[in-house]
């Protein structure tokens, strides 16, 4: 039951980020459920697998290529889902960046 809630308040976070930033539109709530279903499925199977291959840039930057890790990461599911539309590399950091911060705000309050 928690990982729905959890989901669902994930979805609610991309639609808000959506909303707040304008080079990344969603279509609908049922799309946002599908990505953030799809962004907890892509964090937990690629992710780890990029940061183990990126390792000595991550070490070498100390840490700030997570945040291009994390972009690709949303660039992916942009790519996977028709109704989801991030512009560009810089809208999927930036889309990345406010999605945990209203991540974290909506968790925190609920």
């Amino acid at each position: 039951m928690s990982y729905i809630i959890s989901l669902l308040i994930t979805a609610l976070a991309v639609v808000v980020t959506a909303y707040l930033l304008p080079g990344v539109t969603i279509k609908s709530y049922g799309s946002a459920i599908i990505v953030a279903l799809l962004i907890g499925l892509v964090n937990t199977i690629i992710k780890p697998i990029m940061v183990i291959l990126t390792l000595p840039i991550t070490i070498l930057t100390l840490g700030l290529f997570l945040f291009v890790i994390n972009a690709l990461m949303i660039l992916l599911v942009s790519a996977l889902v028709p109704s989801f539309k991030v512009n560009g590399f810089l809208w999927a950091l930036i889309f990345s960046i406010v999605l945990s911060f209203v991540n974290s705000i909506l968790h925190w309050i609920l």
